[in-house]
């Protein structure tokens, strides 16, 4: 994680967003501030920003919609803001590409802990204003982000999950890496579909039945024994 790492805080409540800067800068990040997508916009055209700290109710457009544009052209990680009581606005948030959430109110250290634990995530390094790859090309599959689908060399359509979405996605995405379950579990797990390492065994072994010739002796996602798994072709992402 960077030690000065640049947060900005989207929030049309001043007090908050003066709260959480005074906070947040005694513990070595840099901030800045936003009322709204136009204020956010500005800010991002200015300076990089690691981190997006984003209130979901705004002025003009929803914090939901903001982070739906933002995951079409950058992978800036995003904890969205809730209303305590909002839980689909949190279940939407995660499925348009936030990466965690706190409900309001909240207490500023652990909103600290939260940023800290998303920019330490190895998907947060080097990602202020990358494009994000929406096709990914991997030993004759297709697998399409933005339409989360996955196509077999044959151009048929397989269906997946979103569970198995998410992990297949964060395994192509690190292909050649070797990543631990609890790194699996962490990084793709965005909508709370599964909690603790056991699942991540499930997930792959469904994925394997629907892509590999032979389950028994896989070819594209291989155990890697201590280690975790491992996404073993090469990749092309467009």
């Amino acid at each position: 994680m960077k030690t000065d790492a640049h947060v900005l805080i989207v929030d049309d409540d001043r007090e908050i967003r003066d709260l959480l800067q005074e906070f947040f800068v005694k513990h070595g990040m840099r901030v800045s501030g936003a009322r709204d997508d136009d204020e956010m916009q500005a800010a991002l055209r200015r300076a990089p920003v690691d981190l997006i700290i984003l209130d979901v109710m705004l002025p003009g457009k929803s914090g939901l919609d903001i982070c739906r544009d933002l995951r079409t052209h950058s992978r800036i990680p995003i904890i969205m803001l809730t209303a305590v009581t909002e839980t689909i606005d949190r279940v939407v948030g995660l499925e348009m590409g936030a990466d965690d959430y706190v409900p309001k109110p909240f207490d500023p250290r652990e909103l600290l802990a939260r940023a800290r634990a998303v920019l330490r995530r190895p998907s947060a390094a080097g990602t202020t204003h990358r494009p994000v790859p929406q096709v990914y090309k991997l030993a004759g599959w297709t697998l399409d982000a933005s339409r989360r689908r996955l196509l077999r060399p044959d151009d048929i359509r397989v269906e997946l999950t979103t569970a198995e979405f998410n992990l297949l996605h964060t395994l192509v995405r690190s292909a050649q890496r070797v990543l631990s379950r609890e790194q699996l579990v962490e990084l793709s797990n965005q909508n709370g579909d599964y909690s603790y390492d056991r699942s991540v065994d499930i997930l792959v072994s469904r994925l394997r039945r629907k892509m590999e010739d032979n389950p028994r002796a896989p070819k594209l996602v291989l155990t890697v024994r201590g280690g975790g798994y491992q996404f073993v072709p090469e990749v092309s992402a467009e």
